[in-house]
């Protein structure tokens, strides 16, 4: 999700706010490292969840579980925002219909894909989950390859300039930014399942390496082959006709089927193991794959409705990614680590979880509005 809306976020940005986007980078691989130190200090927390209870007592995982299930639930969403707008490509006037449901060709396909994509949601086999981890990863390869290929044989030529700053859009687009940086809600099972977790930082120092230089060729190779006309999804800005167009766009159709219960792994996992004393394991297989169904059906009704990708996502990002990747951890490091705490880190920390939150808000706000205005346009068109 993040590969598709960074070419967005740049041009509406402008190429300055690759500052922005190091800078956030630079910000969450620190606090992930913040989650590994609390780790180190209450090894019997083993999920974000824990650190949070360690932390601030039950309040704490109670604030830690809320933030954690919204931003899986709405990343969810824009997946499936995503789904829907790229189908419409790939199945180019299909003509599909029912008389009972008032719908659109594109709506039906994207109900049929994910009822395709709901059985994934009852698997119990961890290994499964991993080698569809692998397939998203090749997947993310494709979408980059295919906007790499398309920039180096010039078929679509770099002649746009993009704009140095636009200083109204970055609460907004800060939101893209963040949301793209976050993973931290799985940070502490990679910690708790690694051979070797002195090794943390440094595979995170890495990834983070890897995910800025990947985003920042993409946001710079989108924008300037688009310009103003760049999609809030790079893959429906390439050129229909060509052959990379289409392996893009139907790299993003496949994706939910990888996504989704990786998505879902947080929710379910924690819940099966809940019911792991009172109840056989077929009986925990069926509640979670209903539990599981029955919030993927809210999701696609949500998406459906509100189909609208960049403000869906980059209001994510500001109301709840940027707590769970900045805020929260300063706040969880700040407190379990208290009595050993330098004066100089407890500035430092402080002053992210201002900046969290001064972010939070202008971002939340700009991006509500956009949205808010889109639905209403929509409305009374």
């Amino acid at each position: 999700l993040g590969q598709l809306s960074i070419p967005y976020a740049m041009e509406n940005g402008g190429w300055s706010s690759a500052f922005l986007l190091i800078g956030l980078g630079m910000v969450c691989s620190y606090t992930s490292h913040l989650l590994a130190k609390c780790l180190d200090k209450r090894p019997r927390s083993r999920s974000y969840t824990d650190i949070g209870q360690e932390a601030y007592g039950s309040k704490g995982r109670i604030i830690a579980a809320t933030f954690m299930y919204l931003e899986i639930f709405f990343a969810l969403v824009s997946l499936t925002i995503s789904l829907h707008d790229n189908l419409s490509l790939v199945f180019p006037g299909t003509p599909i219909s029912a008389r009972w449901a008032h719908m659109s060709s594109s709506q039906l396909m994207t109900v049929i894909a994910v009822l395709i994509a709901l059985p994934s949601l009852w698997l119990r086999d961890l290994s499964s989950i991993s080698f569809l981890s692998s397939a998203g990863i090749i997947l993310s390869i494709i979408i980059f390859a295919s906007v790499a290929l398309t920039a180096i044989f010039g078929w679509v030529r770099l002649d746009h300039e993009i704009p140095a700053l636009r200083i109204r859009n970055i609460p907004r687009i800060s939101g893209l930014y963040v949301f793209s940086l976050s993973g931290h809600i799985i940070f502490p099972d990679l910690y708790k399942s690694m051979k070797d977790p002195s090794k943390f930082t440094k595979v995170t120092i890495v990834s983070y390496t890897l995910v800025a230089a990947l985003y920042m060729a993409l946001a710079f190779m989108g924008a300037r082959m688009f310009g103003p006309d760049v999609s809030s999804q790079i893959t429906l800005s390439l050129p229909s006709h060509l052959v990379v167009a289409k392996v893009a766009q139907w790299a993003i159709v496949l994706t939910p089927m990888t996504k989704y219960v990786l998505e879902f792994a947080p929710l379910t996992i924690p819940l099966d193991r809940r019911l792991a004393g009172s109840m056989s394991s077929c009986a925990r297989t069926a509640v979670r794959g209903t539990v599981g169904s029955v919030v993927l059906v809210v999701i696609l009704v949500l998406a459906l409705s509100v189909p609208y990708f960049e403000y869906v996502l980059s209001l994510t990002g500001s109301l709840v990614s940027i707590f769970i990747s900045v805020v929260l951890p300063c706040g969880f490091y700040t407190k379990i680590c208290w009595p050993s705490l330098s004066k100089p880190l407890f500035v430092l920390n402080v002053l992210l979880i201002g900046f969290g939150c001064v972010l939070a808000v202008f971002g939340t706000i700009s991006s509500s509005k956009s949205l808010i205005k889109s639905i209403q346009g929509h409305t009374s068109s």
